[in-house]
C-alpha cells in the first residue's frame, strides 16, 4: 500500500480533485485520513476482524472506481465514503457465503462485540464523529447509531425503534443535516 507523507496538509477539495483525476497519492491520504474510522464502523456491522479487513479493502476499491460520481454539493466526502463502506458491509453480512462462514465458525460473539466496540471508540474518536454525535437531539442519536454504527438498514432500524420508515429516514437526514452544521 503507498503510504502518504503525514506532513501533507490536503484540504478536502484538494483531495477529490487528487482522486478524480486517479492521483495515488491522493488514495494514499485518503487512505490515511479515513481507514481506520470506516474500519471501525465495518467491524461494528460485521462482527470479525478478518473479514472487516476485506470489506475494508473492497470499499476503498469501490471509492476508487466510483469517484467520479462523487458529489460535492450532496455532502461531505467522509459521508460518501462512510456509505459506501457501510453498504459494502451490509451486503457482506447477507451473502450466502458470509452466512456460511458465521455458521461454522465458533467464536465467542460477546467477546468479539465487545473488541469491536473498544476499537471502533477510537477510530471514530479519530474523525470527531462521536462528538459531533452526542451534541444531537436523542432521537437523531439513536437514528445515527441504528443506521451507521449498527449497520441496520432504514426498514430494519424503523422496525427495530418503531417508527415509521419515513419518520426514521427524516430523523436521519436532519441528522445528518445537523452534523454538516457542525463541521
Amino acid at each position: 500500500m503507498l503510504s502518504a507523507n503525514t506532513n501533507i496538509s490536503t484540504n478536502e477539495e484538494e483531495l477529490v480533485r487528487l482522486l478524480k483525476s486517479k492521483d495515488r497519492k491522493g488514495f494514499a491520504l485518503l487512505y490515511d485520513r479515513y481507514s481506520g474510522a470506516l474500519y471501525g464502523v465495518i467491524l461494528k456491522i460485521v462482527k470479525v476482524e478478518e473479514v472487516a479487513q476485506d470489506v475494508l479493502q473492497d470499499s476503498f476499491v469501490k471509492i476508487w472506481k466510483k469517484i467520479q460520481s462523487y458529489d460535492t454539493t450532496k455532502g461531505t466526502l467522509f459521508t460518501w465514503i462512510l456509505n459506501i463502506a457501510r453498504n459494502t458491509a451490509i451486503d457482506k453480512t447477507r451473502s450466502k457465503a458470509y452466512k456460511q462462514q458465521a455458521s461454522v465458525l465458533d467464536i465467542d460473539k460477546g467477546a468479539a462485540v465487545a473488541a469491536a466496540s473498544r476499537g471502533n471508540k477510537s477510530k471514530i474518536d479519530f474523525i470527531g464523529v462521536d462528538k459531533g454525535v452526542a451534541q444531537l437531539k436523542p432521537e437523531y442519536q439513536e437514528a445515527i447509531d441504528y443506521i451507521y454504527f449498527k449497520g441496520y438498514t432504514h426498514s430494519e432500524a424503523a422496525e427495530a425503534l418503531e417508527l415509521p420508515l419515513g419518520t426514521l429516514k427524516t430523523r436521519v437526514r436532519m441528522a445528518i443535516q445537523e452534523l454538516r452544521k457542525l463541521t
